[in-house]
């Protein structure tokens, strides 16, 4: 690696440290319902939303009712946005008159955008209009409070005893969007709006070009001759959009090319801060949950094995980026400043793959680069990382992941040693176990099962423009794309009415799955009674216990899925070495 690389690398993990612990123990403050500083600005809103929506903010839920509580309002929330595409040929602020969506794509946006993961099967420019967008982004604000919400309903789960209370469903809800994700993006879109990034309502404006273009396609009576005298430029409230979509763990663009567009991120500076943002709240939630136990040991452990196995692979990518690719040398093209293919000049190799471990890392699924033309290995690491769900992950969700593979670690400590597991002196029983098992099999099983299908069907390999390893990347990139509910696209795959309907219900099955089972252990947590700490037992902050997991989450994740990946990026990269 370039020393560049280094400094970069070093740059940006260090300022997001920095900026990480603060925001973790304002969030924490935010759950708790402490003073947080912006108390006089929000608390009279706060008030006004429980009244309206006649919400007894002191009434706590058990496990069972704050999950039917997310799960009617994220039915509701789908609702909404369905019907808003559906018939957006109505609604105003369609200055470009873009019609009805059609409805598998609609149902599978509706999905994408309830479960936080912003899969985009179209290009939003071309498809929705101004009046979906804003749902749209709505959506962002509040899935990525709802993944808050249920992180607080797990810490709390850990944190209490001999009780069946896990907090209030709708003021957590509420708590996390107007203290946390509001102020955060609206500081951040004016930032962004200082940098260039779009913000209006006009229509798409059009330009005369100062050359003509030719265009030549073939049909069927022959070779169509197009001239073009004009082009046509989107316009549209972008800045607020994508600030949301980056510190939400949302990642859905307003245009097609995400935010390697230089309306979404124009210069150096929007994309360091975009980049910060893709996991700085999934990174600070590691402080507030320390925090929240009146712990910071646990916290920063949490945070440990985290930056451990993220750093790992972000030099791995960043590396695999800068190597030549054979093929280019082959035909003596220059590559002096590494795989370029795909990338933005104005970023270059290392802030694209910085950018790439981020985003899947963190379940953002922004992407500033085509990730179909990196290098195999490349390809093959923000697969694993979406794959393991766990390094920073989706706002909230990543957290509750990672507490799930520390509790199947502590339960397989246990077994080395002989003594029934303990975690933050709760003893971990069968259901715990069940639930932890649950938690890491649907998404791992929705993967494997829906590409296996869609490789050995009409349906699924007719739309796939590649064939062979990369062909097959393509697919398995998509359902670990949704599966881990990221969402970004690797490209190559024609969405059809097959890909629509199945990747929804990877979606879904992956989003709720977690969202059940993190509740119920967290139920079953909370009614736990307190066991003393004793010599025997196994502290869960020491370097050994953070050693022992991360090889927990390394062996899981590569044992069920490198057969798969070898299938794909593995013998891509060695045949592309082994031939030139």
């Amino acid at each position: 690696m370039v020393p560049s690389g280094f400094l970069s690398i070093t740059v940006y993990f260090v300022i997001l440290v920095i900026l990480a612990k603060p925001l973790g123990l304002y969030i924490a403050r935010v759950f708790e319902n402490k003073f947080c500083g912006l108390d006089f600005i929000f608390k009279p809103v706060e008030r006004l939303i429980y009244r309206v929506c006649g919400i007894d903010p002191e009434q706590e839920m058990n496990w069972k009712t704050y999950v039917l509580a997310v799960l009617l309002f994220s039915f509701v929330g789908f609702i909404f946005l369905y019907f808003t595409q559906r018939f957006q040929h109505i609604f105003p602020l369609n200055p470009q008159e873009f019609p009805a969506v059609e409805s598998h794509l609609a149902f599978n946006t509706a999905v994408s955008y309830i479960t936080n993961t912003d899969w985009q099967a179209y290009s939003g420019e071309k498809t929705l209009s101004y009046f979906s967008g804003i749902g749209l982004t709505v959506q962002n604000f509040v899935s990525a409070a709802t993944g808050m919400a249920i992180f607080a309903a797990f810490v709390r789960g850990i944190s209490r005893h001999e009780t069946n209370a896990l907090g209030n469903f709708w003021v957590d809800l509420t708590r996390g969007t107007l203290y946390v994700l509001l102020p955060l993006a609206s500081l951040l879109a004016i930032v962004l709006v200082s940098q260039g990034v779009i913000q209006n309502y006009k229509p798409y404006a059009k330009v005369k070009l100062t050359q003509s273009i030719t265009h030549t396609e073939q049909n069927g009576l022959g070779f169509k001759m197009s001239t073009f005298h004009d082009q046509t430029i989107p316009m549209g409230p972008v800045a607020s959009q994508v600030a949301i979509k980056q510190l939400g763990s949302n990642g859905g663009g307003f245009f097609g090319a995400n935010s390697a567009h230089p309306f979404e991120n124009p210069t150096p500076l929007s994309n360091f801060l975009e980049m910060l943002a893709l996991i700085l709240i999934p990174a600070s939630l590691c402080f507030s949950f320390g925090t929240m136990l009146k712990n910071p040991k646990q916290g920063r452990s949490v945070f440990i094995i985290m930056s451990i196995i993220f750093l790992l692979f972000l030099f791995l990518e960043v590396n695999a980026e800068q190597m030549n690719n054979p093929l280019l040398s082959s035909i003596n093209i220059d590559q002096t400043y590494g795989n370029m293919e795909g990338k933005e000049t104005r970023f270059g190799v290392i802030d694209s793959a910085i950018w790439t471990t981020a985003t899947t890392s963190g379940s953002n699924g922004s992407v500033n680069s085509n990730l179909s033309s990196f290098m195999p290995i490349g390809e093959l690491i923000p697969m694993l990382l979406m794959q393991f769900q766990v390094v920073f992950g989706g706002v909230g969700s990543g957290m509750c992941g990672m507490l799930i593979f520390i509790i199947l670690t502590v339960f397989i400590a246990g077994l080395m040693i002989g003594r029934t597991p303990e975690y933050l002196g709760k003893k971990i029983g069968v259901f715990e176990i069940k639930m932890s098992s649950l938690a890491i099999l649907i998404p791992l099983l929705s993967i494997l099962v829906f590409t296996a299908l869609a490789v050995s069907s009409k349906a699924g390999t007719s739309n796939i423009l590649n064939r062979g390893a990369h062909g097959f990347s393509e697919v398995l990139y998509a359902f670990s794309s949704v599966a881990s509910n990221n969402g970004s696209n690797f490209s190559g795959c024609v969405y059809n009415l097959f890909y629509n309907v199945t990747t929804a219900l990877v979606m879904l099955l992956s989003r709720f799955g977690l969202i059940f089972s993190t509740l119920a252990m967290a139920g079953a947590l909370a009614r736990k009674k307190i066991v003393p700490t004793t010599k025997g037992t196994m502290l869960t902050d020491t370097p050994l216990f953070i050693g022992l997991a991360i090889i927990v989450i390394l062996l899981v994740g590569s044992l069920a899925f490198i057969p798969a990946l070898a299938l794909g990026p593995i013998v891509e990269h060695l045949t592309a070495f082994l031939k030139h």
